[in-house]
Order: structure tokens, then sequence, then C-alpha cells
């Protein structure tokens, strides 16, 4: 089993940022890749940006493209998600999960999930 808590929501001003962590149990890197996934009220959880298994490739949600970055610790276990250049519609919950798979971008393709972490951005 692996145990992941995310943490670093808040509530921002467009155009501002935030720094997201994801801590893992144990020895997470290089079996698992480790993805960040968001939802909103009323809408589908969707994809945001995943770190692959070896840690040294990135890829994200065109929506994200330019203003996330998605990045990995490998000694603490912990991955990130820098956030910039919010925007409103950036708002949502907030997910990291770890997966199995090669190059996952579906929520289906993660067997472990994080309880969330609230990320508010005002107009």
């Amino acid at each position: 089993q692996v145990q992941l808590v995310e943490s670093g929501g808040g509530l921002v001003q467009a155009g501002g940022s935030l720094r997201l962590s994801c801590a893992a149990s144990g020895r997470t890197f290089s079996r698992y890749a480790m993805g960040w996934f968001r939802q909103a009220p009323g809408k589908e959880r969707e994809f945001v940006a995943v770190v692959n298994r070896s840690g040294d490739s990135t890829y994200y949600a065109e929506s994200v493209k330019g203003r996330f970055t998605a990045s990995g610790d490998n000694a603490k276990n912990t991955v990130y998600l820098q956030m910039n250049s919010l925007k409103p519609e950036d708002t949502a919950v907030y997910y990291c999960a770890a997966s199995s798979s090669l190059g996952p971008i579906t929520p289906g393709a993660y067997e472990y999930w994080g309880q969330g972490t609230q990320v508010t951005v005002s107009s």
C-alpha cells in the first residue's frame, strides 16, 4: 500500500502562485508515476500533470502548460506542483496519485490517491 498526503492549498488572487506538496509513504520513486489531478464542483476529475517513474520527464495538460511545474524530491519521497499565474478556472480540489502504468493520464490508471487539497483562486 502507498499512502499519499497533499498539502499547500489555499486561497490566492488571480495571477498568484501556490506550491502543492504530496508526501508518499515508503520509497515511491522508480516504482510509480506520480500524477496530479483536479476536480471542481460539477465537473469530472481531470488530469493536470505527471512525473514519470524515473523522475526524468513530465507531461502536462494543455490548460496548465507554461504555468504549472511538476517535480519530485527523491530524498524526501515528495512530489510538488508549482502553480503560477493562477486563474479562477484553476479552482478545484487537487489530488496526487500513484500509478504503476506507463504514461498514465486517466484516473483509472492510478491505484493510490491522496485526500486532496483545496485551491481557490479569486478574480
